[in-house]
């Protein structure tokens, strides 16, 4: 196992041998500095001594108390297309993780034309923009001089703030918290003993909670009194790169594939290829938020010797997209969020809107 693999056992809370309880001793500490920090900060916000900027418009955040995925790209699209069917503008604004332009203000698209790729804007805000025609999205590490920049150029009617959970410094109307169906809190504590990117009290700040990866069943009681709902994913299909219509999973059975993923935690998504029934012969994992440059597609190539096809997530295939000549036929797989329980969403909208 890797150390990374190690750590996110740890921190999750499976792995509790003599190793993780060593480890956890030693990270207490720094833990609880890190802890006292994010409290100090949120603090600062909510006494009025930093301050918090107001848009003229509607904003919808979406985040999580965790690092890693609860499912917040497919939460925004599902948003932003319940959003849209109301009849609404929306825009969608990002950080840019991971891409050349990170730390710039700048339209990715104005839900016409996609102006930015991956590698300049990030996977995220580009793979929103192509899976969701006609919405806009914008990137900028100050969120709200990213939505200054969509509203002199865009003109939304409401904005959906992407991670935006921990950006106090932008004032949101609805205030949407995912957690993780099966560890909502990972082992309880904060970085880097844990999971958790503030202290557990947080959640107070939430309007609604989201619990994500659901099957069914009564969700954690971590939420309170706070509004509550379960969603659960669903890989609904995959499309071939780069302009494929979307076909079912079932259309790849009997081929041999080459799955890779650069997320949180790219095994949920091999298991989940597999439940499919496809036969996945090589599964290669990558960083999160991977690049794919020169190593990362080399990798591929020698992985996909006697195979049919590679698949990976939607994410990652606009990235691949670049490279799509050197590589066998690549299909972006389709993740969608479906809400178990949706009137509570709905009616947190309602207020809003």
């Amino acid at each position: 196992m890797s150390c990374t693999g190690f750590w996110r056992k740890l921190a999750s809370g499976e792995e509790c041998g003599a190793a993780a309880r060593l480890l956890g001793a030693v990270l207490a500490i720094p833990a609880a500095l890190y802890g006292l920090v994010v409290r100090l900060r949120a603090l600062a916000y909510a006494r009025g001594l930093s301050t918090v900027r107001h848009l003229d418009r509607p904003v919808i955040s979406v985040g999580n108390l965790t690092v890693g995925g609860t499912g917040k790209t497919p939460m925004v699209a599902y948003l932003a297309r319940r959003l849209m069917a109301r009849g609404k503008r929306v825009a969608v604004i990002s950080r840019g993780y991971g891409g050349s332009l990170e730390g710039e203000t700048r339209i990715v698209s104005d839900g016409r034309t996609i102006v930015l790729s991956a590698a300049e804007a990030g996977d995220e805000p580009v793979h929103l923009a192509t899976s969701v025609p006609g919405l806009m999205t914008v990137i900028g590490t100050d969120r709200y001089t990213a939505g200054l920049l969509a509203l002199e150029q865009l003109d939304p009617d409401v904005f959906i703030l992407d991670d935006g959970y921990q950006h106090l410094r932008l004032h949101r109307d609805l205030n949407i918290l995912l957690m993780d169906c099966n560890r909502p809190l990972g082992n309880g504590r904060t970085l880097p003993a844990g999971l958790l990117r503030e202290p557990q009290t947080a959640v107070r700040r939430a309007d609604l909670v989201v619990y994500t990866r659901c099957t069914g069943g009564k969700a954690p009681a971590v939420h309170g009194m706070i509004p509550s709902c379960r969603a659960g994913h669903a890989l609904t299909g995959a499309a071939l790169l780069p302009d494929g219509e979307v076909q079912p999973l079932a259309a790849l059975r009997g081929l041999r594939g080459v799955a890779c993923a650069g997320i949180a935690e790219p095994e949920g998504f091999f298991d989940a290829l597999r439940r499919e029934g496809l036969d996945i012969v090589a599964a290669i994992p990558f960083a999160d938020h991977a690049s794919y440059g020169e190593r990362e597609v080399s990798t591929l190539r020698e992985a996909a010797a006697g195979a049919d096809y590679l698949i990976t997530t939607g994410k990652d295939g606009v990235k691949l997209s670049a490279h799509l000549a050197r590589l066998l036929p690549v299909y972006a797989t389709v993740l969608e969020m479906r809400p178990l329980d949706p009137a509570p969403l709905e009616a947190a909208l309602d207020k809003v809107l």
